[in-house]
């Protein structure tokens, strides 16, 4: 049996689709399981430095959660499946300390969608189709998919988006901050690799510390310039300050361990 989850490790970059073409890569509660082992086992590796997430095939990125396997369940079970589905993939997505890229290869809809936002970073191809379809299947949007896209569009584009169930176009979606680029499939994983790149560049130190600055900012009760000034203070500790201070002073490139 193929596995669930492909991973492929190349110039400090661990690579991870997701492999159920045939059910266009649909998350079922296996696959979710399967991700977040291969994401914690990607972000616990000294030698990765960027981790790309995409969907196998040229058709989908993730086109949704896999509906046969919660149609008949009740409150409580709806409930559950929410929040176990949070806290196992999407908010431990978001809070790793190595960046994630999503390439949003095709359909990213309802949990597919809400997987991409849970990355630090997307990148589209021109054939994306992004959206939040589960009104019309009588539910809403369970995988942070409400505070997400709010986030990131704002409150009346989110609204729109949740209560037509429509999708929306690559463009679009980079008009409206939904995706930071759009490039045509051949280019997807050429460009995600040279944005990573860039990244592996600098202290990983440091970006993880941005993340959990940035990601502070979004939390509720939380003072994110509070937690700023305590990540920049304990960023002068670091080896990476050590060495990226020298580095400048002494006009070369830093040299950064992981």
């Amino acid at each position: 049996m193929e596995a669930l989850i492909l991973t492929e490790i190349r110039n400090q970059i661990a690579f991870l689709t997701i492999n159920r073409p045939q059910q266009l890569n649909a998350l079922n509660q296996t696959t979710i399981e399967a991700l977040h082992s291969a994401l914690h086992s990607a972000d616990t590796n000294p030698d990765v430095r960027v981790i790309v997430l995409t969907g196998s095939g040229e058709k989908a990125f993730v086109a949704g959660a896999d509906i046969k396997e919660f149609a008949d369940f009740n409150i409580a079970q709806g409930g559950e499946l929410a929040m176990r589905g949070q806290q196992t993939l999407f908010d431990f997505i978001e809070q790793l300390s190595t960046p994630v890229i999503a390439a949003v290869n095709g359909f990213a809809l309802g949990g597919g969608l809400e997987l991409a936002m849970a990355a630090h970073i997307r990148i589209a191809s021109t054939n994306a189709r992004m959206g939040l379809p589960e009104t019309s299947l009588g539910v809403i949007p369970g995988y942070g998919g409400t505070q997400r896209l709010a986030q990131l569009v704002g409150r009346g584009k989110a609204n729109e988006m949740i209560f037509t169930a429509g999708m929306m176009k690559a463009e679009e979606a980079l008009q409206w901050g939904l995706v930071n680029t759009v490039v045509e499939q051949a280019e997807l994983l050429s460009t995600c690799e040279g944005l990573a790149q860039k990244i592996i560049a600098n202290s990983p130190k440091a970006i993880a510390a941005a993340i959990r600055c940035v990601n502070a900012g979004f939390n509720t009760g939380v003072n994110g310039f509070e937690v700023e000034i305590e990540e920049f203070g304990k960023c002068f500790g670091t080896s990476d300050f050590k060495e990226g201070t020298t580095a400048f002073l002494e006009k070369r490139k830093p040299n950064f361990s992981a």
